[in-house]
């Protein structure tokens, strides 16, 4: 019998290979030589540098970086975009379409925000004619992206957003109910802190467009449509916006009303996500003993080198868009990330829905988030600050005043070269390469499971995999499981939504996680899930039942035979990530 695939050579080979590269540090060399070019003189000492970052993948690079770095081709290196506003006008509409088409094409996913569009039934006053609403149009993009797959085209993610005081709101609630609809968007309601005001009040709530009013509906019947939907078909997430806006760094020259498609990047139009992720489980020492701890100091000094290296993503990308480019080189946006965090809680000796998993989490975060501006500024005494920066408007920002005064003063004497800085990705592709690590922040799936993937070349393929912590207990002799490991299915949706609202205080983009629940869980017991997540001062929250719609997507051994539904995006055939923390 033949010996079954390794998921993570075959996530290199399919992913992130160049035709001459023999192993996966061939790969690693070739992404640190481009992305050095920028340094002049100093490309040599950087690309040793950038490429020392990587080893033993203790920092990876998002996968449109590790994919097409210095490979020559016009692709973007930056994993995804928020388009531009959408004019409502057929003309508007289709340039938009069109717009995105060409940054799917080169690699990019995207967000989109429809609520410039005029709802259902709406006067076209051109033409006389009526208006057929947002998901109409919605349907354009889908079946785009789709075309564009058939051509070989990586797989098109698009994230769709809409106000909750859109006319057409319940519509877009309920589009993706059904199988075969949208199967290319994540879908978020924007949630005002007004709406949620109304429905804790138990308020009407009213629908407009412009200054057209529309109807008037129950706050509370419309948030427990959004939340049943949720729960019968996984869509749509919720993004409370204001949060969002309220506490982005350059909420004084941008409006964001959309993220990219997993959530991780709140963006204003034209913005993009330049990702990376430090691999926790690297920076465990001594695991599994009682002298287990988390290497904060190495974490420390390695990220410097990791910020100047998603810096420079930024001069070497192609870009689909002039704007994109523009809004890019303005603002200098990245997000450094982690993944392995729940391995490398249980190589620690931790139970991930403990307070003590939470703070040494938060520690973890804490650590990056610091030497991350602390190389910012520095960077921007060499280079020179985003163009987009404003100190005394940046240093009053809610989320800058909580730095430590060391980085507010470095920052008020030679600004910041990064508008952000941190951004928790899943990291689902790049965690299975690493060794089939827990991807981003989420749980640990399960100690052993199937797991099927959908490629052009070889249709449906399953791979059998072992968790990460749990391979390497089993490497030291050991028999059994380690002793703190537990899955996703057995820690608590509030714990969940805890650990994300610890490291919060540490991200100034957003945490991209989906809040995993049995299929037994009661509809009231899931809508408390979403009221904490606001209580909490979360971003937005999304979560998981296994459902008719979707079915359970990862299966732990024994598994039915390989299912027939789609990848969604990239490799990972569950659903991405989409809360906001």
């Amino acid at each position: 019998m033949r010996a079954p695939p390794d998921i993570a050579q075959y996530v290199w080979r399919t992913k992130y290979r160049a035709p001459d590269e023999a192993s996966l540090r061939d790969s690693q060399v070739r992404v640190a030589r481009a992305l050095a070019t920028v340094e002049g003189e100093g490309a040599d000492l950087w690309t040793a540098r950038f490429a020392d970052l990587m080893v033993d993948l203790k920092f990876i690079p998002g996968g449109r970086i590790l994919a097409g770095a210095g490979r020559g081709r016009a692709v973007t290196l930056l994993n995804c975009f928020v388009m531009g506003p959408i004019d409502d006008s057929i003309p508007g509409i289709f340039r938009a379409l069109k717009e995105s088409a060409l940054t799917l094409q080169q690699g990019g996913g995207v967000g989109l925000d429809f609520s410039s569009l005029r709802p259902f039934g709406a006067p076209a006053e051109s033409t006389g004619g009526v208006a057929s609403g947002p998901v109409s149009f919605m349907r354009l993009w889908d079946a785009m992206s789709e075309t564009l797959l058939s051509t070989g085209a990586r797989r098109g993610a698009m994230m769709g957003t809409l106000r909750c005081d859109h006319p057409d709101i319940e519509a877009f609630v309920d589009a993706k109910r059904a199988k075969g609809r949208l199967t290319h968007f994540n879908l978020s309601v924007q949630i005002t802190d007004a709406f949620m005001a109304a429905e804790r009040r138990g308020e009407p709530w009213a629908l407009s467009f412009g200054k057209r009013p529309a109807k008037t509906v129950a706050a509370r019947d419309l948030w427990g449509r959004i939340l049943r939907a949720a729960y019968d078909s996984a869509e749509p997430g919720v993004l409370f916006i204001d949060r969002i806006n309220q506490l982005n760094p350059l909420r004084y020259c941008e409006s964001i009303s959309a993220t990219n498609p997993c959530g991780e990047v709140p963006l204003p139009p034209y913005g993009a996500c330049d990702l990376g992720s430090f691999n926790l489980v690297r920076f465990v020492r001594d695991p599994f003993t009682a002298a287990a701890s988390l290497d904060l100091e190495d974490l420390a000094r390695l990220t410097p080198a990791a910020v100047r290296l998603l810096d420079n993503v930024i001069d070497t990308s192609h870009f689909p868009l002039p704007e994109q480019q523009t809004t890019a080189r303005g603002t200098r946006r990245i997000g450094i990330g982690v993944t392995g965090l729940a391995d490398a809680i249980v190589m620690l000796g931790l139970d991930y829905g403990q307070a003590e998993a939470r703070e040494v989490a938060q520690s973890a975060l804490r650590t990056l988030c610091h030497a991350a501006y602390r190389a910012s500024f520095q960077l921007a005494r060499e280079k020179g600050a985003f163009p987009a920066f404003d100190r005394d408007a940046y240093l009053a920002g809610p989320f800058v005043s909580r730095l430590p005064e060391d980085i507010r003063d470095g920052i008020a004497r030679h600004g910041l070269r990064n508008s952000h800085l941190i951004a928790i990705a899943p990291a689902g592709s790049i965690s299975l390469m690493a060794g089939n690590v827990s991807s981003g922040v989420e749980p640990i799936f399960a100690p052993e499971y199937r797991r099927e993937v959908v490629t052009a070349e070889s249709g449906c393929r399953e791979f059998r995999l072992t968790d990460y912590a749990l391979a390497k207990w089993r490497a030291a002799g050991r028999g059994g499981v380690p002793p703190h490991l537990t899955s996703g299915a057995d820690i608590t949706a509030k714990a969940q939504l805890e650990m994300q609202a610890a490291l919060q205080p540490f991200v100034d983009n957003a945490i991209s996680k989906t809040v995993s629940v049995p299929p037994q869980t009661s509809f009231e017991a899931f809508r408390r899930i979403y009221d904490l997540a606001y209580d909490l001062g979360l971003k937005g929250c999304t979560a998981f039942r296994p459902n008719a719609a979707t079915g359970a997507v990862l299966a732990e051994v024994p598994a039915p035979p390989c299912c027939p539904l789609r990848a969604r995006a990239g490799l990972s055939r569950r659903p991405q990530g989409r809360a906001r923390g």
